[in-house]
């Protein structure tokens, strides 16, 4: 049976004025951007490039020349006609791929899964550079007319960092929207700079006109250039290529056609970007005056020149070149948590960023970018010259790989015979030399920046790869243990019951009348104490508490809790099927979360050392203090009429298995299966799963559609409790990893299900835990069980 909750979640006002209302699921359509506002969103690392790839160019000629003018024209052309390449090389690829995953999808498809998570890990690096260096870029651009803010250049970059995150928080199309003015802005600005400029060359180019100071290192003679330097300034200008496999990355979020409307908007983005890169890279070269300035950049120097320095053309090409290095980072954040998603679902990043946030956007993604971001901008003092090294040797790694498997591709496509592809001979020509030419141009990166940084980019990339492995290797052995089959549906033995007593107050009287309903095996109440023995006068009002059918008090060392409670709970006898049961009276006060775990120490360290004990389930039985009364519990230990347990499941896999068995120990009114439905083809899985497996205890499918699991579980728990006669089990499956460092791979939602329930009236929580191996140990556990 399916239900609906078709509420939007309450969330906080600080929340709802940042961020704006949650949109449901169904709103993803509609999320969709058309061509006006999805080059805005991807194109404008590209379009932002030839803010200050001349000016790279330029830097490294006039270190080896006091005129380098004459060279800077040639590598321009070199740049243009390798750009041009490349988006005709990924035009072929949106339409071979539609489903995104640009480099990543191509080369694990085509080549194989290393060299799709070497492109990968090149493609999440150069989308983290692309934030820093465009941010950083842009203050420079601020910098170059107000130069006081090159003083506070990391607290401004910082600053950027943190509101480009926060759009992009809000949603791609309203990031779409927001950023659209300053993209066609500078378009535009730059345009005109470059019409203007040209004009004015008819009569005689105009100079700068004020003094510029010159790189501190710049040559002092006019000598011959070698081979070297010119490839060293044709991969510094190769920056302007930045951001040109954007849109092969996003095409899943374009409006429909989506392979064709991206391929248009690459098309229309290539000759933007390369009619801007050329104009500037023409005026810098016949501007008298222009130079390689750590104070002012190239367009900046043209500009003055132009319209004069302080005009409000000036301000213009000035405001707009910055803002459109600032937001050119809404590429990359754009692209990286798209990215981390398809990484994630094929269980190579942590399944986390998957996830949607209240904007349709995985946030996730967006958030850890922004932070990884602001680490690097910190590090490198927003340092341009510093970050710039370590950006290009990613970008063409992944060029290079992504053309590599289009040519497998189309090769592959041509064996079909009669049904290939139309034009796949011209594809593969087009794929190859665009394979060619950027492997080239990747080994000159890579030898002409090696040590401007270009060794630390392949550094990273190398250790993200086998981080990639590992990640993928444990949720193997995770999926692979809870898919074993080693728990029968249905097999559920004995339940045997260690009570904690501390007092004998409402929560305690709430525990024994809960215990009572489900009849167990035998019952251990303990009793901490000092001096190994229960008094008598301590034994009898715990009889007169009680009554009849509950044994006397245990004794359990006063001085650690844990130890004493485990002590006891191994002393039990038990089968294979049968579950140990060690109950948690807690008497809480309204409170935060964080101030119950710091408050309540040795309860959160017990539960959580019991949990990693096998076969021992944990309940907690909490009782709310109301101004200092018991909120919904009596004073003595009282049977519920009616009591009712929630199984809350994620899969169908032995932990779930082992919850449901257990769940049918208690004997409740109604026993139930809840799966809360965040994804429709999971949930029609799931179903079909459960219902192969589980006969016996119903399954509810529960709809999620604004992906936050708070008002349905409340709403599903709450359906019960209204009647005050009734107590609710919630029963939550919780595997427990074998290492610390694991954990941050797993959403925690047992977690987040008893923070949202702890203080809920007449509700009981149930933690059954199944305890993971270690990769060796359960490849051990196989081949014993083998043989």
């Amino acid at each position: 049976m399916a239900r609906t909750d078709l509420h939007a979640p309450s969330t906080g006002v600080f929340k709802r004025v940042v961020l704006g209302r949650a949109f449901s699921s169904s709103r993803l359509e509609h999320t969709l951007l058309p061509k006006v506002l999805a080059l805005p969103v991807f194109a404008s690392d590209a379009l932002s490039s030839v803010a200050y790839a001349t000016g790279e160019i330029l830097l490294v000629l006039t270190v080896a020349t006091t005129a380098p003018q004459g060279y800077v024209l040639p590598i321009a052309g070199a740049v243009s006609l390798l750009m041009a390449l490349v988006i005709a090389s990924y035009r072929q690829t949106v339409r071979a791929y539609p489903g995104g995953g640009g480099a990543y999808i191509v080369s694990k498809e085509n080549l194989g899964q290393a060299p799709g998570l070497v492109a990968a890990a090149a493609l999440l690096f150069d989308y983290m550079m692309t934030v820093v260096v465009s941010i950083v870029a842009g203050v420079f651009a601020i910098g170059s007319a107000v130069p006081a803010a090159n003083e506070h250049a990391v607290a401004l970059s910082t600053f950027f960092v943190a509101f480009v995150t926060l759009a992009n928080l809000r949603g791609s199309k309203e990031s779409g929207v927001l950023f659209a003015i300053p993209t066609y802005g500078f378009v535009l600005s730059i345009g005109a700079l470059i019409a203007f400029g040209f004009a004015q060359c008819l009569g005689g180019c105009p100079a700068v006109g004020v003094e510029v100071e010159p790189i501190h290192d710049a040559a002092t003679t006019a000598g011959a250039i070698g081979l070297f330097v010119l490839l060293k300034a044709f991969s510094s200008g190769a920056t302007a290529l930045t951001g040109v496999e954007a849109i092969s990355n996003g095409v899943p979020a374009f409006k429909r056609p989506q392979a064709h409307n991206a391929a248009t908007t690459l098309a229309i983005m290539g000759g933007i970007a390369i009619s801007m890169f050329v104009g500037i890279s023409w005026l810098a070269t016949h501007v008298e005056g222009v130079v390689a300035s750590e104070e002012r950049s190239v367009p900046a120097q043209i500009a003055i020149a132009v319209f004069g320095d302080g005009s409000f053309g000036f301000y213009v090409v000035q405001v707009f070149t910055a803002a459109i290095l600032i937001l050119a980072a809404n590429t990359a954040y754009q692209d990286f948590p798209r990215l981390a998603s398809i990484l994630a679902r094929d269980r190579y990043l942590p399944s986390q960023f998957v996830n949607r946030g209240d904007r349709l956007v995985f946030s996730n993604g967006v958030l850890v970018l922004g932070l990884l971001s602001a680490v690097m901008i910190y590090i490198f003092d927003a340092d341009l010259n510093a970050v710039i090294g370590l950006y290009v040797v990613g970008v063409f790694t992944s060029f290079t790989l992504s053309q590599s498997g289009m040519v497998r591709h189309w090769i592959a496509e041509g064996r079909r015979g009669d049904v290939a592809t139309k034009g796949w001979r011209r594809s593969i020509v087009i794929n190859a030399v665009g394979a060619v030419t950027t492997f080239v141009v990747l080994i000159v990166v890579g030898a002409s920046k090696w040590s401007s940084g270009a060794w630390l980019s392949i550094l990273i990339m190398a250790l993200l790869v086998p981080v990639f492995y590992s990640i993928h290797h444990h949720y193997a052995n995770v999926r692979r243990q809870l898919s074993a089959k080693r728990v029968r549906p249905g097999a559920a033995g004995e339940n045997h019951v260690v009570l904690l007593v501390r007092d004998f107050d409402v929560a305690t009287a709430g525990a024994v009348g809960y215990l009572r309903s489900f009849r167990p095996e035998d019952i251990r109440p303990v009793f901490p104490c000092r001096g190994g023995e229960v008094a008598a006068d301590v034994q009898g009002r715990w009889r007169s508490f009680v009554g009849p059918g509950i044994p006397d008090l245990m004794p359990i060392g006063a001085s650690n809790l844990t130890s004493g409670v485990r002590h006891v709970v191994e002393g039990i006898a038990r089968g294979p099927d049968d579950f140990v049961t060690v109950i948690v009276p807690e008497l809480l006060r309204p409170q935060g979360f964080f101030s119950y775990l710091v408050g309540s120490r040795d309860l959160v360290r017990l539960k959580a050392s019991m949990l990693r004990t096998p076969n021992v389930v944990v309940t907690d039985v909490p009782v709310v203090l109301e101004q200092g009364s018991p909120s919904g519990a009596g004073g003595k230990p009282l049977i519920p009429q009616r009591t009712v347990t929630l199984v809350f499941l994620s899969s169908v896999n032995d932990v779930s298995l082992r919850a449901v068995n257990y769940a049918r120990t208690l004997g409740a009114t109604v026993t139930r299966a809840i799966y809360f439905d965040l994804d429709p083809e999971a949930a029609h899985s799931i179903g079909e799963d459960w219902f192969d497996v589980v006969e016996a205890v119903p399954l509810d499918i529960v709809e999620a559609p604004f992906r936050d699991l708070s008002i349905p579980m409340l709403a599903e728990v709450r359906r019960y409790t209204e009647r005050a006669d009734t107590i609710v089990n919630v029963v939550v499956p919780e595997y427990i990893v074998a290492k610390w460092w694991q954990l941050p791979l797993h959403g925690q939602t047992a977690l987040f299900v008893k923070r949202l329930l702890l203080f809920e009236e007449r509700v009981v929580l149930t933690s059954v835990s199944y305890q993971l191996e270690t990769v060796r140990a359960s490849a051990r556990s196989e081949r014993e069980a083998s043989s």
